[in-house]
């Protein structure tokens, strides 16, 4: 999953990013509207959080670039301003979800996790043969037992997983489980989906598609 924050106090932006990459999200994060507007259009994300108070202008202004896009993520706006009219004005013009400062770490992630599950069709727990992919608690069971995934991992077992039976490209791949702070390295790639086959076991679930990319499969 990827993140896009904007968020123009440093502190916070840098306190949020660190949470989410913590947990497992790919984070990128911007200052103002200007620079969130270039990223959103630039890559796709699975949840915008958003300032409702920036430097170039207000919060929900990124609502109307959100709706211009082909798969618009669900976007969580962020506010100093508790007045009833104010979360109401947000979530007439498209807010999903409103969260009002000071927030709790833990609230504003588990919201992250609730909008991102929202936005993928299906039950919340992912299965495919013998696999079940859970994003709520962030475990992989396969034939019933739990295997320790690191967040990396189950990033991209996870994308694998929402597209089971198609073909997902190394770019494709990059671009959802990685941001541009932690650019991979030319093998990062090959090496998760090594150590994701030697964990998940035989009969392997992954098959490589020569040349093109990475296919996860009923065994």
């Amino acid at each position: 999953m990827r993140v896009l924050v904007i968020e123009d106090e440093p502190g916070l932006r840098a306190g949020v990013s660190a949470a989410l990459r913590a947990t497992g999200f790919a984070t990128d994060a911007a200052g103002d509207l200007a620079g969130g507007r270039v990223l959103l259009r630039r890559h796709h994300y699975d949840c915008v959080v958003c300032d409702r108070i920036l430097p170039d202008g207000d919060g929900l202004e990124i609502l109307a670039e959100r709706d211009r896009l082909e798969e618009p993520p669900p976007i969580l706006i962020l506010t100093a301003r508790d007045a009833i009219r104010d979360r109401v004005e947000g979530i007439e013009r498209g807010a999903d979800d409103y969260l009002v400062k000071p927030f709790a770490m833990s609230e504003l992630l588990a919201r992250i996790r609730m909008l991102c599950r929202r936005g993928v069709a299906g039950p919340s727990v992912t299965v495919v043969g013998d696999l079940e992919i859970d994003p709520g608690r962030r475990e992989v069971r396969r034939d019933g037992v739990t295997l320790s995934l690191t967040t990396k991992e189950f990033s991209v077992l996870e994308l694998l997983a929402s597209r089971a039976g198609r073909t997902v490209s190394r770019e494709q791949i990059t671009e959802h489980c990685w941001d541009r702070l932690t650019v991979p390295m030319s093998n990062a790639v090959d090496v998760v989906i090594s150590q994701l086959r030697r964990k998940l076991g035989e009969p392997s679930p992954i098959r490589t598609v020569r040349g093109t990319g990475w296919m996860l499969e009923e065994t």
